[in-house]
């Protein structure tokens, strides 16, 4: 009652001010609601919104009118009663929009819901459709959902299953020709393709790899039979090799480690290792740096699913995997393959010197017959043997490897939206085209959810959408040979891409069952994958969405579901290799690897089966994720990159370094300096965050102010002290080389090893001060940029140092 009287008082106080009531029909699911804009013509009046459908005046008394006496006697009565009459009116107002209230929003929960997000949301930046009418988040999900809901996914993924689409194939200048016609069909605002000249590795048909026995004399025997001599190993090293068997589980460097412990010296002898954990081209590296002479690969049966119900891999089938530790093209390091240009010839550091080749468990199951030595430890133990495996050493074999290297034109594809405010920045999504064998998993769903999002964004253009920043949609060719055409392409363009890429998202490897979901991304994504989570359906648990699924598993759920980048991922050298953060997403089998990944046999059918009739269900919500992560990329106002995050990244690698301070200060050694980096950066981010909360929303220069600094946090952790050229994976946490925090890790483990040589270690051996002074300088000169960028103009630069 005292607000009601309080209100009166104001009412009747009102001075009359000029004003002009602007209304707004929301048009779709707000049908028949208004929206309100009151413009205050006061100078220097801020705009007000008003929700009340009316404006409300005083009313005037009767004896106060111009030109009329006050000749009524009950006049002044009437107005002594005016308040209450007043009071009385305003509380059957109040009474009736309440209950009006109340029943449209019963009536209308989604138009309640849409209004909600909006609101709570200040970042999403509405947009208007075909009508003229406001497009909310709510509008734009359900246009997305029902414009992808009309294509034909599991049909794509079939027939590109079915296509020959080996890099530099007639297959695959034919597939080319088509996905480059589908992209034009669309109308995008741009269609084009790039060409590159790549060097490529292949089995020679005249002369296939071979593997034989040697008896003690050294003389060589009996061939082994390799069941397709199509399989092999890209840009594995050339010649033949001859060394006793040796057993050493994945070949990662603890389980090398463990054989020296054990007594058995992979030095001079030939590896046998199984498929899975680390990548074909680690698994050399670790052998090379172990001295080991050559390396065979094989697929151990108990590395996956046991289900009876599911297929497993043919017992007859090896796997294809390149072994060049690095991305693109190992011939031109560092430079893009363009127009067959005559660079140095230089080639990657990362090409092996010893020969590697991949066998069937078959051929493996022989080999460990043969072996005799200590018995491997329990977790190496697998299914091929009814007795035990044992390390090794055993018989001699002779490896010979035959590949020929070939110059072959490779084909990326591009379609391109433009974006309507920042057209310059673009946010990018791509898929790898090329597949050896099928490649159903491998690229067969990746291209197929390509060209389904490609169709569907442009059906939502057509239908009013138009995205604040670039979509770029992206065909890869190469992919097979370790990332080659999307890394040339970075090379290519690096000086332009590292300003404009705002993220890369990629759908390789998107589906290789339905149990386990995880996304392998830089920590800027995080939060974004988290609220995206929230808005997709799982595929196979009804009524819950993807977030409800993770965390009934386990509640902490970027433990469950966030993974690093790794090499082999095309996304990999985005972020490693040019800065910009990016993400891919897999659905996996519960604790087993897809079996048929990078064989003949990873057909649709076997696909489908091991997903019991989930593929389209699984792939659909792949896209799904995948769309509503590209909506929110190029239509917020402000790039939803939580750049925060890399202050706990920093603050848990520190914990590392900590370990060490006692043995770094008997030396006279401090990481204070580090220490100091790591504090400015946490601070500049909160910094940043405090400006952009109390900044005017609609201030577009601020806007694209904050935008650049946020979507370059990534290219900050380039280290600007190391040659492209020479260390191509700049990153400090992510890369590869001296100046990444990994590396001063193992450099300060040397302070507590007792061997005087470590595989990998420089030739001097051992802790060495000189060398630690270069890497932390290294790291927290690149630490302590990052912090300065993010805070933006030189003259806000605030630090301890």
């Amino acid at each position: 009652m005292e607000r009601l009287w309080g209100l009166l008082h104001r009412v009747q106080q009102l001075s009359p001010i000029s004003s002009q009531t602007v209304y707004q029909r929301v048009e779709g699911p707000r049908k028949g609601r208004l929206e309100e804009e009151e413009e205050d013509r006061e100078e220097g009046a801020e705009t007000l919104a008003h929700f009340c459908p009316m404006e409300l005046k005083g009313p005037e008394s009767l004896g106060s009118r111009p030109g009329q006496p006050n000749l009524i006697p009950w006049a002044a009565a009437g107005r002594r009663a005016a308040p209450y009459l007043v009071l009385t009116a305003l509380l059957i107002f109040t009474g009736a929009f309440l209950l009006g209230y109340v029943a449209f929003r019963g009536s209308c929960q989604t138009c309640g819901d849409s209004v909600l997000v909006v609101n709570e949301d200040v970042n999403y930046e509405t947009g208007l459709d075909s009508h003229g009418g406001t497009l909310y988040w709510n509008d734009l999900q359900a246009m997305f959902l029902r414009f992808l809901g009309e294509g034909r996914l599991e049909d794509t993924i079939r027939q590109t299953s079915l296509r020959e689409r080996v890099a530099g194939s007639a297959g695959m200048a034919a597939l080319t020709q088509d996905i480059r016609v589908a992209f034009s069909r669309q109308k995008l605002d741009h269609v084009w393709t790039d060409t590159h000249y790549v060097g490529l590795q292949f089995p020679d048909p005249a002369h296939p790899n071979t593997l034989r026995w040697v008896d003690e004399a050294g003389k060589v025997g009996e061939q082994l039979p390799l069941e397709d001599p199509d399989v092999y190993c890209p840009y594995s090293a050339i010649g033949n090799v001859t060394g006793e068997l040796v057993y050493a589980h994945y070949g990662r460097p603890e389980d090398l480690q463990e054989l020296r412990a054990r007594g058995v010296d992979p030095a001079g002898r030939l590896l046998l290792v199984r498929v899975g954990v680390i990548s074909f081209a680690q698994k050399v590296t670790n052998a090379q740096d172990f001295r080991a002479r050559g390396v065979l690969i094989y697929p151990e049966p108990a590395d996956f699913s046991q289900d009876p119900h599911k297929p497993s891999l043919s017992s007859q089938q090896a796997v294809y995997g390149h072994v060049h530790l690095g991305t693109g093209d190992p011939y031109t390091p560092g430079f893009p393959s363009f127009n067959q240009t005559q660079f140095p010839p230089v080639t990657s550091s990362g090409l092996p010197s010893i020969p590697a080749q991949p066998i069937s468990a078959d051929i493996a199951s022989r080999l460990l017959r043969k072996l005799k030595g200590p018995v491997a430890p329990q977790e190496w133990q697998g299914h091929l043997l009814g007795s035990p495996y044992h390390l090794g050493p055993g018989p001699g074999m002779r490896l010979e490897v035959n590949n020929h290297r070939t110059s072959t034109p490779i084909n990326n594809i591009f379609g391109c939206i433009e974006g309507r405010s920042e057209p310059d920045h673009y946010v990018v999504i791509g898929a790898q085209r090329d597949a050896w064998g099928p490649g159903a998993a491998k690229s067969a769903v990746g291209t197929a959810i390509l060209l389904e999002l490609v169709r569907t964004f442009a059906s939502m253009v057509n239908n009013g959408f138009r995205p604040r920043r670039s979509l770029l949609f992206i065909s890869w060719d190469g992919g097979d040979f370790g990332s080659v055409g999307s890394t040339e392409w970075l090379e290519g363009y690096l000086s332009v891409l590292h300003l404009k890429a705002v993220v890369y998202v990629s759908l390789d490897n998107a589906v290789l069952g339905d149990d386990k979901f995880h996304a392998k991304t830089s920590p800027l994504l995080t939060s974004l994958i988290e609220s995206v989570l929230k808005q997709v359906d799982s595929p196979n648990h009804s009524g819950q969405t993807l977030y409800e699924q993770v965390v009934f598993t386990n509640p902490i759920w970027d433990a469950e579901v966030i993974r690093p980048l790794p090499m082999d991922s095309s996304a990999y050298s985005f972020t490693a290799f040019a800065g910009v953060p990016a993400v891919e997403f897999s659905f996996m089998e519960e604790d087993q690897a897809y079996p048929f990944l990078h064989t003949k046999e990873d057909t649709y059918e076997k696909l489908h089966q091991v997903l019991q009739g989930r593929l389209p269900a699984v792939a659909q919500a792949v896209a799904q994720l995948a769309g509503q992560l590209l909506i929110r990329l190029s239509h917020d106002r402000l790039l939803p990159l939580d750049f925060g995050r890399y202050g706990d990244v920093v603050l848990r690698h520190i914990g590392n370094l900590n370990e060490f301070s006692g043995e770094l200060k008997a030396r006279g050694l401090t990481l204070q300096w580090v220490y100091s980096a790591r504090g400015d950066y946490i601070r500049a981010a909160e910094k940043l965050r405090q400006e952009i909360y109390s900044s005017e929303e609609r201030d577009e220069r601020l806007t694209r102010m904050y935008n650049v600094r946020i979507m370059r946090v990534e290219f900050y952790f380039l280290s600007q002290y190391v040659s492209p050229a020479d260390s191509p994976f700049r990153h400090i946490f992510l890369g590869r080389g001296d100046h990444t925090l990994g590396a001063l890790l193992d450099h300060l483990r040397l302070l507590r090893s007792n061997s005087s040589r470590t595989p990998g270690a420089p030739s001097s051996a051992g802790f060495q001060e000189s060398r630690f002074r270069r890497q932390l300088a290294l790291l927290t000169w690149t630490l302590q940029g990052a912090a300065n960028a993010l805070s933006g103009d030189v003259w806000n630069i605030d630090n301890n140092f």
